[in-house]
């Protein structure tokens, strides 16, 4: 069973740029597409940015240009570098996983297998 744990959230600055991580453990990720979910107070959950196994990355346009998703396939660890954080960035952020790389289908919720349980992140202003 995959297990995947965030780190990296709390308090932030509106403007701040911290940097979450998600290790992996439990199985092999090999060939398999990692990505950030997020959910806000009172909101849906939705994709924010995912990467394949060799680098492609793939964001939301809500993100674009601020975050920048990462990962070292030796240390089995996925990064999220968020910079100029703004208040409605503030959300629990969930470190997914799944075993194929149909870019048609990363920003939907029910195709990713593997879900950690989750950092929130809060923006003050």
């Amino acid at each position: 069973q995959a297990q995947l744990v965030e780190s990296g959230g709390g308090l932030v600055q509106a403007g701040g740029s911290p940097r979450l991580s998600c290790a992996a453990s439990g199985r092999t990720f090999t060939g398999y597409t990692m990505g950030w979910f997020r959910q806000a107070p009172g909101k849906e959950r939705e994709f924010t940015s995912a990467i394949n196994w060799i680098g492609s990355q793939y964001y939301a346009d809500f993100v674009k240009g601020r975050f920048t998703i990462s990962r070292d396939n030796a240390k089995n660890t996925l990064y999220l570098q968020m910079n100029n954080l703004k208040p409605e960035d503030t959300a629990v952020y969930y470190c997914v996983a799944r075993p194929d790389s149909d870019p048609y289908t990363i920003a939907t919720m029910t195709s990713w297998n593997s879900w950690g349980k989750g950092t929130l992140v809060t923006v003050s202003s």
